[in-house]
């Protein structure tokens, strides 16, 4: 698969504390099918929720992706705006990350990288998960947004119809993909009501 440049589609994945490990290593499994190059980051708390969710190393995270970064590693690729990717997704995304790119203090590789898709007007997917929601949450969710990114929760599309977990995540990661024009295969997609 190729990006707008001709060159091999790149996207850039976060996956920060927050539930929801699952989104992130599925995410990296279907760029791998899709053949798109995954340049992935991961946050300590992550690599803890990762542990407790998917009973998972951060080894074995790794093994999915095709190039990795640790996230102290401010002068990464991934940290400027002249490496070439399409986009970047935090799956999941928490509200701590969030808040970091809402207003521009990143103190990590994950948000500083978010931080590159708002300046250079690339695609930036959060997949926040956190609930419910205070009014410092809203004021960052609006910030974002106002920003340029994407604020995708991973709401399960229960018109598909479901039948087990990975058939809800993979559903709502090919959403997710679509928004970089990517067509995972995932989707069940609506074609209206017959009635």
């Amino acid at each position: 698969m190729t990006s707008r440049s001709g060159g091999p589609r790149r996207i850039v994945v976060g996956i920060s504390g927050a539930s929801g490990a699952i989104y992130g290593v599925r995410l990296l499994r279907l760029l791998r099918q899709l053949e798109v190059e995954s340049h992935l980051v991961v946050s300590r708390s992550a690599q803890v929720t990762l542990a407790q969710e998917m009973h998972m190393k951060l080894a074995d995270l790794q093994a999915l992706a095709d190039v990795c970064y640790p996230n102290a590693d401010i002068g990464a690729a991934i940290s400027s705006g002249s490496f070439r990717v399409d986009g970047m997704i935090v799956a999941p995304c928490s509200i701590k990350t969030l808040s970091e790119v809402a207003t521009g203090c990143t103190g990590s590789l994950l948000s500083r990288a978010a931080d590159v898709m708002l300046k250079e007007r690339r695609p930036l997917v959060l997949m926040v998960r956190e609930t419910p929601l205070h009014a410092g949450h809203i004021r960052s969710l609006a910030a974002v947004t106002e920003a340029g990114a994407i604020v995708y929760p991973p709401v399960p599309a229960f018109y598909a119809m479901p039948e087990t977990l990975e058939q809800m995540v993979d559903h709502t990661l090919g959403r997710v993909l679509d928004l970089f024009d990517i067509d995972s295969g995932t989707i069940r997609r609506w074609s209206g009501t017959s009635g």
